[in-house]
């Protein structure tokens, strides 16, 4: 059993950053491979990026290619995702989630295939 809790999000004008962090419980959190999504008013949530759980396989989504970056600590628990060259487009409450998995390279990026979530943080860009 793993919880998951995000934080960090807010407000930021359009081209500033915010770093999102998400703080996991459990012993195991060395071994899950985690995700970033997000979900705007109206619209299905929709993949950000992932990690493996070793941290040296990611995966972004072509929106956020090149301005956010996934990253984890697993001696703290912790995922972060840096969002830089923020747009307006990118308001959405954004979620932490994580799946076990055995190979130290994978990562997932379909929202069925991750087993636990976090309640959200929200991020407002403004233009």
């Amino acid at each position: 059993q793993v919880q998951l809790v995000e934080s960090g999000g807010g407000l930021v004008q359009a081209g500033g950053s915010l770093r999102l962090s998400c703080a996991a419980s459990g012993r195991t959190f060395s071994r899950y491979a985690m995700g970033w999504f997000r979900q705007a008013p109206g619209i299905e949530r929709e993949f950000v990026a992932a990690i493996s759980w070793s941290g040296g396989n990611t995966y972004y989504a072509d929106s956020v290619k090149g301005r956010f970056t996934i990253s984890r600590d697993n001696a703290k628990n912790t995922v972060h995702l840096q969002m830089n060259s923020l747009k307006p487009e990118d308001t959405a409450v954004y979620y932490c989630a994580a799946v076990l998995t055995f190979s130290s390279t994978t990562y997932y990026w379909k929202a069925y295939e991750y087993r636990y979530w976090g309640q959200g943080t929200q991020v407002t860009v403004s233009s």
